[in-house]
């Protein structure tokens, strides 16, 4: 059996994951959507719904949406990567959560 590259498998490592997340169930989608408020909500309904996840549902939520706009990095385009930023603003409001202003690094 032939085995894959590093590049490859990398990319298929991240996308099985953002698909396939073992401690939250995502919507189909759901990093597409175009309204930051839904995907925060969405986010936060997964990870309240979850069994399986090891941290609170908050920090579950957030590194979800951080490891999705880490990983797809260059290939998003600058709407939609200031959309994911504001759904992070977003997540942050839903669970009373101050703002990381470090974090915030998207022009807007």
């Amino acid at each position: 059996m032939a085995e894959k590259t590093g590049a490859a498998s990398s990319k298929n490592w991240s996308a099985r994951v953002t698909r396939e997340s073992n401690a939250l169930s995502l919507e189909k989608g759901v990093f597409t959507w175009q309204d930051p408020k839904a995907i925060a909500q969405s986010l936060k309904d997964s990870a309240e719904a979850s069994t399986r996840r090891k941290s609170g549902p908050f920090q579950s939520a957030m590194s979800m949406l951080v490891f999705y706009i880490n990983r797809a990095g260059k290939s998003l385009d600058r709407d939609q990567l200031r959309i994911l930023e504001e759904a992070k603003q977003s997540l942050r409001d839903l669970y009373g959560k101050e703002t990381d202003k470090l974090s915030d690094h998207v022009d807007k």
